[in-house]
């Protein structure tokens, strides 16, 4: 196995640049969701993917496990593997060692969180023929770097687990999915990972559990901004809302401040003011349809391969092919 390697970006002013724009937008304030996985808040979320309530993690897993070899048989030789936010890559070794039965593997997970990625090199390392290099960037730089590196004849796989997918706002979806394919050539494939719709009480538990879990997650985004911005936010006076929003279909996590308060960001060089009940938004979680993956698959100009279920938490696994 080659050595690991990082091709890093120091993303601090960005940081700043956005939490300032979300902090100080008309309106509903934002922050993006992107930062809610420095070291500290991707350990949290590895804790909230074992809760009994945030079944996902388990259903991406499984679907992953039983079918991985059939997964693969889709795939071309030779194959290049990239994945976009890559976690600690736990389950992203039941498509590696599949594809290693065949032939040696290049695997380029993409994170924005260095934590994330020495993790994954930590979980995968073993497999030993699978090449490991890390890319720090934004999902899409990242993309475009590794799909540059393939050489002639080698098809792309690339994994987008777990329905990080779901994340991004109404359309921006389609749009992101959109210019992924554009990266990508005819016959490379995309491994989507997609939660499904269903009852809401259900999905409400799995981003609001008793333990407070994902309320440490959610808060800790705050306490990101005190420690890296010189910020002054008190954790005790905001506490996590996890709600349904009914017309988007998804689970929305807000921070909603208990009283009114002004808060100093010393490093952005800029002051916000709370109301009381105030929120500000830090992620959104969609719930799809199976016919609206379909849809989506047409739209931004992929075939749709295959699709396998989970039937104890409804999850989807969609391998599609660029047309």
């Amino acid at each position: 196995m080659a050595a690991p390697a990082n091709l890093t970006r120091d993303s601090g002013v960005q940081f700043a640049s956005d939490v300032r724009a979300g902090l100080c937008k008309e309106g509903q304030k934002v922050l993006p969701s992107k930062y809610l996985y420095d070291p500290l808040g991707f350990t949290l979320f590895e804790a909230i993917s074992r809760l009994p309530e945030y079944g996902l993690t388990r259903a991406d897993e499984r679907l992953l496990r039983r079918h991985a070899q059939e997964i693969v048989r889709h795939v071309p030789s030779p194959a290049l593997v990239s994945e976009l936010g890559s976690g600690s890559g736990r389950k992203t070794r039941w498509i590696l060692s599949a594809l290693c039965e065949r032939e040696p593997v290049s695997y380029y997970p993409i994170e924005i969180s260095r934590a994330a990625l020495a993790s994954c090199q930590s979980e995968l390392g073993d497999i030993e023929c699978v090449s490991i290099v890390g890319v720090e960037r934004e999902y899409l730089d990242g993309l475009r770097e590794v799909a540059a590196l393939r050489a002639d004849g080698v098809c792309l796989l690339v994994l987008f687990l777990g329905s990080t997918i779901g994340n991004f706002d109404v359309g921006a979806d389609a749009r992101f999915l959109s210019d992924v394919r554009r990266v990508l050539a005819p016959g490379d494939s995309l491994l989507l990972g997609v939660d499904l719709l269903k009852p809401r009480e259900r999905m409400l538990e799995a981003y609001d559990d008793p333990l407070g879990v994902t309320a440490a997650f959610n808060l800790n985004l705050l306490g990101r901004i005190n420690r890296e911005l010189d910020a002054d936010f008190d954790l005790r006076q905001f506490e996590h809302v996890a709600r349904f929003n009914d017309a988007a279909r998804s689970i929305e996590m807000h921070l909603r401040s208990k009283r009114r308060q002004v808060v100093n960001v010393r490093r952005g060089a800029f002051a916000v003011t709370f109301g009381e009940g105030e929120t500000i938004w830090t992620e959104s979680s969609h719930k799809y349809t199976q016919a609206e993956i379909a849809e989506l698959a047409v739209s931004c100009g992929f075939r749709t391969e295959a699709q396998w279920v989970d039937d104890e938490w409804p999850f989807a696994e969609n391998l599609w092919l660029a047309v």
